[in-house]
């Protein structure tokens, strides 16, 4: 299956440098892979779609029949500790919907974009089989891991499966992880939505239209979901249609041209309401009804690039791949690895697939179709946010994403990456574009750059590129709500450890102060806007999760008897441990202590720690489970090493 997937991808690209543009820039490495510079961007999307669709139907399916052996007779969470307010049985469509939205934050969108200073080839490569062979295999195996735990969190499957003192350290780890991601994610919805009346009037109007629907599909069973997916579909673009005239004509404009400290609030107060509600009353609901705004962009996208067909013009491989570079100050091995998180490989999808998704999975076969193909989904994005970065000129893409000084630097060494078009954006978006760095406004202007290339669509650049914002915004607060509730279930498992009444799901004010708490502790983060020591670390410990989440699932089927198959998950863990901690120690040893960044260096050090307590107990837990030879059978019928509280 391997080889087929690498035959595929290299046959059509080599398809596609027929078409090399020549006006391209010369390679900057020569060689074999100078064949592939300028290629048409309709190749990549068509490559793209073969690959992820060959990979649903083969290895996806693979996955489910033989590795985790997915059974339709055994009852889920949903449906055996049904309770209206958290365990909800949801349609799997719906599903789908939130779990995508959920886990699609701004990862597959900024990570790709940022990646491209290494060059369009190592981006594209790690999404492809990154997604293929370890992210979606890892959203899959963390949703039937909780599935089989009652839909409890990672930390509670590491202490049913490797033993107490590791499931603490675990929780503490995720916990800890959670509120750094939900921090910086937040920060960069803070960036794009500030001053930005007509961003920000489409993300409020989506949770009316949220409860809205949320209303139709909890009350009318028959036909529910489509009516409500009409309704809310009609009036979210009834809401971009006439916000942006509504804002051009600063009508309501006052209303929502809000600072960054008041978006900073804002935010917090969001995760907290969207924790406390019932799931379906507006966290689904929203999810749902953002996947159709982001898949439906994502695939406006990909049909400008099948109209327009522009030409990748970055390089396949830039002079930064030995490290120096103005974007990313590291070497593109490791540093590809954590750059592309999300769209490739993400523990905060963990944190989603053992939190919500899984106590809302109604029958056990549809953890292929919520698991595996959302994950396919995000690579498709981050697929296409590569695209759009790598379709303008180079000297575009790093006066937008480094810092003045550090793109004057690059243009004394390099006179090739001077700007090109980036007057051109700035004069129609009417907005200085240099310097503005963290990947959404070059994501942003090559969403418009292709646009803009369609017939009768020139006049409206500065559309497309609020636009794209919004979008962008809208990725970030579904994974925003999302990870809030789950860091509110994680306070409750540890606090009921010490208060038993916690652990009463039901119990109101065990839910207030739990996302309360939880939500202070991000959104202090947040208002104080302090970036620098949140963002860097990231990416690092983003991977060092789904390292952690691909052990601990090894560990559950090791003991579930999956003999040789257990290697579909062992080892793109083991890779993942191998990469993020070289990455780490990089970072540690090489940026942060020669730069006196004690900070981020002392935290850097906290979270390996951490990890590698969790990775020692699961690998002496690998070895006790390989010795044992009998096997006993569990309440299925089904033979096991060992039984474990479910």
């Amino acid at each position: 299956m391997k080889k087929l997937i690498f035959c595929l991808l290299f046959s059509v690209l080599m398809i596609g440098s027929a078409t090399a543009a020549p006006e391209a820039a010369a390679s900057a490495t020569g060689g074999f892979w100078s064949h592939f510079e300028g290629m048409n961007a309709l190749t990549v999307v068509f490559a793209s779609l073969c690959i992820f669709a060959i990979a649903y139907r083969f290895y996806g399916i693979f996955v489910a029949n033989k590795v985790l052996r997915l059974d339709a007779g055994r009852q889920t969470p949903a449906v055996k500790y049904a309770d209206g307010h958290d365990y909800v049985k949801t349609n799997k469509y719906v599903l789908f919907g939130h779990h995508f939205a959920a886990i699609a934050a701004a990862g597959p969108l900024v990570g790709p974009v940022l990646a491209a200073q290494f060059g369009f080839m190592p981006g594209a490569l790690w999404i492809l089989i990154g997604c293929v062979l370890g992210g979606a295999v890892h959203d899959m195996v963390v949703v039937f891991a909780s599935v089989r735990h009652k839909g409890e969190s990672l930390a509670t499957i590491a202490e049913r499966e490797i033993g107490p003192f590791t499931g603490s350290v675990a929780g503490f780890a995720v916990l800890f992880i959670l509120i750094l991601t939900l921090a910086g994610l937040s920060l960069a919805c803070v960036s794009a939505m500030h001053n930005a009346p007509w961003s920000l009037f489409i993300v409020a109007i989506t949770m009316p239209i949220a409860i809205l629907m949320g209303l139709i599909m909890r009350y009318k069973k028959n036909n529910g979901v489509m009516l409500a997916s009409i309704i809310g579909i009609a009036l979210l673009v009834i809401g971009i249609i006439s916000g942006h005239s509504l804002m051009q004509e600063d009508v309501l404009g006052w209303m929502f041209n809000w600072d960054k400290k008041t978006v900073s609030v804002a935010i917090p107060v969001y995760g907290f309401i969207a924790s406390v509600l019932p799931v379906w009353f507006l966290l689904v609901p929203r999810d749902y009804l953002s996947t159709y705004l982001k898949i439906g962009t994502i695939l406006m996208l990909a049909l400008g690039i099948v109209f327009v067909q522009p030409d990748i013009m970055m390089h396949m491989f830039t002079p930064f791949d030995q490290g120096g570079g103005p974007v990313i100050n590291g070497p593109v091995l490791p540093f590809i690895f954590i750059t592309i998180a999300c769209g490739a490989i993400s523990g905060f999808h963990a944190i989603i697939g053992t939190g919500t998704t899984p106590k809302m999975i109604g029958n056990e076969k549809e953890i292929l179709f919520v698991g595996y193909g959302a994950m396919l989904t995000e690579g498709f994005v981050a697929i296409m946010a590569l695209i759009a970065a790598c379709t303008m000129m180079p000297g575009d893409y790093f006066a937008i994403n480094a810092s003045p000084e550090a793109y004057q630097a690059l243009l004394a060494a390099h006179p090739n990456f001077a700007v090109t078009d980036l007057p051109y954006y700035e004069e129609h978006i009417g907005l200085d574009l240099h310097g503005r760095t963290g990947g959404a406004v070059s994501l942003a202007v090559g969403m418009a750059h292709i646009f803009r290339n369609i017939p009768y669509m020139d006049h409206l650049v500065a559309y497309w590129y609020n636009f794209a914002v919004m979008f962008e915004a809208v990725f970030i607060l579904t994974a925003v709500d999302a990870g809030t509730r789950v860091g509110r279930f994680f306070l409750q498992e540890m606090l009921g450890k010490v208060m038993p009444r916690f652990n009463d799901k039901e119990w109101l004010p065990g839910i207030v102060i739990t996302s309360a708490v939880f939500t202070f502790l991000w959104g202090y983060l947040v208002y104080t806007g302090n970036i620098s020591s949140i963002w860097p670390l990231f990416g690092l410990s983003n991977q060092l999760l789904a390292a952690c989440a691909l052990i601990v699932c090894t560990t559950l089927l090791l003991r579930l008897n999956r003999g040789k198959y257990t290697l579909a998950v062992a080892i793109p863990g083991i890779f993942m441990v191998v990469v993020t901690f070289w990455a780490g120690y990089l970072q540690v040893f090489d940026q942060y202590l020669p730069s006196n960044q004690t900070l981020l260096a002392v935290l850097g050090l906290i979270v390996m720690f951490l990890m590698i307590i969790v990775l020692a107990g699961a690998f002496r837990k690998w070895i006790q489970l390989m010795r044992i030879k009998t096997c006993v059978k569990d309440e299925y019928g089904e033979e096991v090493k060992a039984l474990a509280v479910e």
